[in-house]
Order: C-alpha cells, then structure tokens, then sequence
C-alpha cells in the first residue's frame, strides 16, 4: 500500500473526479458513507453525536456524515465553523443538503433530531459528555500551517474533554508529513482516525500516536493517475506483498542447499543473546548454522541448540578474532558480543573480509556508533537493524521521527544499504531511499532479545538466497506475525523471546495459507 504525500492526495482526488467520471461532491459522499458505516457499526444509536466542522472539505465530509447518522436516527449536534463565510463549495452543498434532510425529517415524524449551529462570530462550547462521540471535520488533508486563534481554543476545548473523538481522514491540526514546525497542542487528540484510501506518513511516528489513536484506512475507490504507477517512496508492506516472496522448496533439496549461515554471538554473561538468534535461524529454516562464540559459552549452546555447529574464538571470554567466512551463505554479526578493545578490532576486520549477504544488530551496532568513519567501510547491500538508540549512535540527534527517518534515508542511500529501524511500524529504509513500513507486530514484542530473534530470522533468509531487500522484508513481516499469534495466545505481557521462536512455524503457515 502506498503513503501518498498531501499534494499527491490532491491529484489523485483530482484524477478520479475527471477520469471515472465522478463529482467532487459524489466522492464526498463516498467517503462520509464509508466512515458513516464504521461510526454506525462500533457506536449504538442512542450514542450523541458532537460533530465540529470546519469551512473547507473536510468539514463537507463531516456535514454530509451528520446526515447520515442523521437517517440512521441518532441525536447529532453539529457545530459549523464559517467565520470568513467562504466555505468551500462541496461544504456548501453539504451545509444544503443537511438543512433540507433536517427540514423534511422535521416535518414527517415532528422530531428534529439533528441541530445544526453555524458558527460566524462568537462560539458557545456545547458541554462535552464522556458517553458522546465526538466527530472532528475542522480540517484534513490541506491543512499546510499551525491552527492558531479561535480553531486552536477548540481543538484545545475537544482535547480537554472525556468525550471519545474520531477524525475523520486526519486529526485536525496535523500535518501528513512533516511537523517539525508544528504546534503540537493545537492538534486535535482522537481515540480513532478513519482515514481515507491511503494511510498517513505522520501516522507511522510514535510521537503522533496521541493524536492519531487507533487508524484504519477506509477504501473509497480513488484511482491512481499512472495506474498504480504514481511515485513515492514510502509503503507499508501487506500480507499480499510478503506471501509473493515465500519460496517453495524442491523435493530434492537438503541441508547442504538451503543454506549455511555464520552467527558471531554471545561473549561471557550474554549466551542467552546467542542462543535466542541460533534458535530463530533454524526455525528460519537454514539448512546449517555455525555460531562463532567464545569458549566460555560452547557448552551451554551444544545443550540448548544441538543443531547448531560452534565455531570457539580463542579467546575464553569474548569475539576477539577474525576469521575466514569463505564457506558461509550468510553472517550476522553482534548480538551479545559486547564491546571490548579486542571484539571492537576483530568486528572491523571481520566486516571488511566478509563477502557474503550480512546483517549487523546489536553491539556491532554500538561499536559503529561509536566509531562513526567505519560506516564507509560496510559492504554494500549489508543489512543493518538498529532500534531507536542504536539509530541515535547513526545519525545523531534529531528533532523528530520525520527528521530521523530522512537522515536515515540519506545514509542508506549514500552507503548503498539496508537499515531496519526496529519499533512500532518497524520501518525498511533501502538503498534506493525506499521506506517499506511493516503491518505486524504488537507492544507484547517490547522484550528483551526480541531483535536477537529477529537477526536469526533474516540471517535464515539471507542464507537460502533470498536478496537482502526480500529477506529483511519478509523476516521483519514474520517476526512481527509470531508475535501476534503468540500474543493472541497468551497476552502482551506474558510474551517472552522465546515465543517468538515457538511460533515462528505458525507463522509461515499462516502466511503461505489461502
């Protein structure tokens, strides 16, 4: 599914309304009657309605979505702002439209059960209950500057209330892109945002998630201009998507051609970070894996993955030589190896002599971080998988989620590789400055050695010849899907690491499933 930036939105509106042929005014009807629909299905009709609608088309979506909870008997109050008396002519005709319904509603039952106030000067705040339902229509998707003045009181007045809100495409105030500039507290704070044909770049950031809520893309039929060929270079990756990536094994495959992977894990005190990425690299189902690990933790991985090959350092305590990785399909390097003098030197080394696909995590992460130039030095097409920290030693401060996923775009495509911002959204920044955003995953993820599953999981890919943008991208899509069926199973809180290698089975099934 593609992100489509405000001005993208503009021209796809614009195309559809020439080219299916429909009216502007048709295709607002369309959308009201999709968000009609889902406030009609999750809030009974005896819920209030407080419907705020702005002069502009935003607030012609909410004008025609009172009428139809209107018809559909619920009690709506609308509150039409038109201080400037220049609402746009879509809003206008909706303005119309609500009137006559109210007038003919009136006239055969003798109950006018939508009140309609029309704002020009002063506005009288309705009380606001915890039992109402509020409709946000102030402002969508052209909003290019801060709410200030009078608008800015009533977000704040909307924000202030126990009353449940939804938005209608975006919450009023919020920018789709960019709000660095932006004055956050005069942006309206919804439970749930039903957004229209294409999700939101803003809804992707966590620091937005206050206002956003809950969101779910609404498909309204808008057509493409190119026919699906319309650039940008941010997507959020669907099931679809990831299901055409799965490879189908040869009845005459064996261990010796679905892949041998090479993991440098574990230093003294961390065995557990090698185990948890061993055990997901076989559940990843590579045909062999070797974990390069120091003496000190052999015998507890032969007892825990006796799967596994060990390749023992010759130091006792941690990776501190390098080594020939000729032989190997893949390597992952730096869950648990901490971050000594000599596992710092043996990491550079190891990069720059390794040729085949690799995936970076964890304290290798920490030791580029720390040592910032030996980021020139990686292997193009290598496969980074930074969380929000690590993220911070790459690209240093920045004043927001928008900055930090630009810059990191910039570094992905000035090294010519792949970085995996690791959260909510877990997002796959490639070298062509690409951003595929993942739909999996839940807050029971937030674990420790959650990412260490994730490395064996893409080092598993990686292995079996799947090309570094296929593998990060199905392995960040199932991770996030084990976790989800381990969470339906047992419960946010009560997800642990493990699990996510117990139901990574589950997940591959689930996903190859009709």
């Amino acid at each position: 599914m593609k992100i489509l930036s405000a001005a993208q939105l503009k021209v796809v509106d614009a195309y559809t309304i020439e080219h299916e042929p429909v009216s502007s005014t048709n295709l607002m009807e369309r959308a009201s009657r999709a968000v009609a629909d889902k406030i009609r299905s999750r809030w009974a009709v005896n819920t209030p309605v407080k419907i705020f609608a702005g002069p502009g088309n935003n607030g012609g979506d909410a004008l025609a979505i009172a009428r139809m909870l209107g018809e559909a008997n619920y009690k709506v109050y609308v509150y039409l702002f038109n201080t400037s008396d220049n609402l746009s002519p879509d809003c206008q005709i909706n303005k119309k439209r609500l009137i006559d319904f109210q007038d003919v509603k009136h006239n055969a039952l003798g109950v006018r059960n939508i009140e309609l106030v029309e704002i020009t000067s002063q506005f009288t705040p309705p009380k606001l209950e915890k039992d109402d339902l509020v409709i946000d229509g102030l402002f969508g998707t052209g909003l290019s500057r801060p709410l200030n003045g009078g608008y800015a009181s009533v977000v704040k007045y909307i924000n202030a209330s126990p009353a449940t809100v939804v938005s209608i495409d975006v919450p009023s105030g919020l920018m789709c892109e960019d709000n660095t500039y932006n004055v956050m507290n005069h942006i309206v704070k919804a439970n749930v945002t039903y957004t229209i044909q294409y999700p939101k770049l803003a809804f992707f950031f966590p620091e937005h998630e206050q206002y956003v809520g809950e969101w779910e893309v609404l498909d309204i039929g808008i057509t493409d201009p190119l026919n699906g060929e319309t650039q940008t270079p941010y997507h959020l990756t669907e099931r679809a998507d990831v299901k055409a990536m799965l490879k189908t094994r040869s009845r005459f495959d064996h261990k010796g051609s679905v892949g041998h992977a090479i993991l440098i894990a574990g230093k003294k005190g961390m065995a557990g970070a090698a185990i948890l990425s061993a055990r997901a690299c076989m559940r990843g189902g590579v045909g062999k894996l070797t974990v390069r690990t120091p003496e000190y933790n052999v015998r507890i991985l032969q007892e825990t993955i006796p799967e596994a090959i060990m390749n023992v350092d010759v130091d006792q305590n941690c990776f501190s030589q390098s080594f020939d990785t000729s032989e190997f399909d893949a390597m992952a390097i730096g869950p648990g190896i901490g971050t000594s003098s000599y596992t710092v030197q043996a990491f550079i080394e190891q990069v720059s002599m390794t040729k085949c696909p690799m995936v970076i995590d964890a304290d290798a992460l920490n030791i580029l971080g720390s040592h910032r130039g030996w980021i020139a030095q990686l292997p193009r097409r290598c496969i980074l998988t930074p969380h929000k920290k690590e993220l911070f030693g790459l690209v240093s401060t920045t004043r927001n989620s928008y900055e930090e996923l630009e810059r990191t775009r910039e570094l992905a495509v000035r090294q010519q590789i792949y970085i995996l911002i690791k959260g909510a959204y877990s997002a796959v920044v490639t070298p062509e400055g690409n951003v595929f955003f993942n739909s999996t995953g839940n807050p029971g993820m937030a674990t420790a050695g959650s990412g260490d599953v994730l490395t064996g999981i893409i080092l598993a890919l990686l292995a079996q010849s799947y090309v570094p943008e296929a593998a990060v991208r199905l392995g960040v899509y199932l991770h996030g899907l084990s976790g989800d069926l381990a969470a339906n199973d047992l419960c946010h809180e009560g997800v642990i690491a493990s699990d996510l290698i117990d139901y990574l089975p589950k997940a591959f099934k689930a996903l190859r499933a009709n």
